[in-house]
């Protein structure tokens, strides 16, 4: 691969950003505020011209998915117009767009994983920003993918598996949701989708079938439950006490935005159209909380 940047990953401070980073290496460079905002989102024209990518990633996002309950401005400009608005100077170039989507767009009443054909039915100021997104980009930008995933995680930043380690490191009893259901991602594995999606895309040039919406996500479903409980069974493997984990109801953990009670994905189209697929969701965790624990050690 050439020395100079080609990828370019909008979302600089995020999870996948920085897994992106990490994995990729000086292929990928990743910017985020005060460099671009989606507040001011023309600030992409002078970033193309400056890097010259192959392709964008758009891993930024309004992601506080209570507070866009009240500022839903904010959350619009974060994941409807300012998206729209790269994807149309990206198409201007013609660079690859790969934009990150949520399980969110869906209600969670299906009772079966969702596919892409299934209509979009979000309750949440979230979820419905994300959706309008989605149709967006893939309006304005016909070398568009829209990848949806979900439940993300990884070694580093705020997410549920290292709220876990820490809450489990200081309390003798937890109480977590036994009632959502859903497909537990690492941001190191979706990572890799990416990387392999893009090199898939230079081998072949782009194809026709490439546009449009993929599920990705970790195999195997989950509980928010089952997800703390892993976590904490293998933290214990690195000599942290295990709690008292209890399972509570959506009913006893009130949020201002509603939670999608099942939100499985179904990643068959990401499996035929490029070939891929991701591992299993418990042994993903377990190499998470490797990291993490080789990161406090180190």
């Amino acid at each position: 691969m050439s020395s100079a940047p080609s990828i370019l990953v909008l979302g600089r401070q995020g999870q996948l950003a920085t897994s992106l980073q990490r994995l990729g290496g000086q292929n990928v460079i990743a910017i985020g505020r005060p460099e671009f905002d989606f507040a001011n989102p023309e600030t992409i024209s002078d970033l193309l011209k400056q890097y010259q990518p192959e392709f964008v990633v758009n891993a930024a996002a309004w992601t506080a998915v209570d507070l866009a309950e009240t500022e839903i401005e904010g959350a619009k400009q974060g994941n409807h117009l300012g998206p729209a608005y790269v994807a149309e100077k990206c198409a201007l170039q013609h660079i690859p767009f790969i934009h990150i989507s949520t399980d969110y767009v869906f209600n969670g009443r299906k009772g079966h994983p969702y596919t892409e054909d299934d209509h979009v039915t979000p309750e949440t100021v979230y979820g419905q920003t994300k959706a309008d997104g989605e149709k967006a980009v893939l309006s304005v930008h016909p070398q568009s993918i829209i990848l949806r995933t979900s439940w993300v995680y990884s070694p580093y930043g705020r997410n549920f598996v290292r709220t876990m380690i820490n809450a489990g490191a200081k309390n003798p009893v937890l109480k977590v949701v036994n009632d959502q259901k859903g497909n537990p991602t690492s941001s190191d594995d979706l990572a890799h989708i990416i990387l392999a999606i893009i090199d898939k895309v230079r081998q072949t040039t782009w194809m026709d079938h490439y546009h449009g919406i993929f599920h990705a996500s970790g195999q195997g479903e989950a509980t928010w439950f089952d997800l703390a409980n892993t976590t904490l069974e293998e933290a214990a493997l690195h000599g942290q006490a295990k709690p008292d984990i209890r399972p509570v109801s959506t009913l006893d953990w009130p949020t201002p935005a509603k939670r999608p009670a099942d939100s499985r994905l179904d990643t068959t189209k990401l499996t035929q159209v490029f070939g891929l697929r991701f591992p299993l969701w418990r042994e993903s965790v377990a190499k998470t909380v490797q990291q993490i624990f080789s990161s406090q050690r180190g």
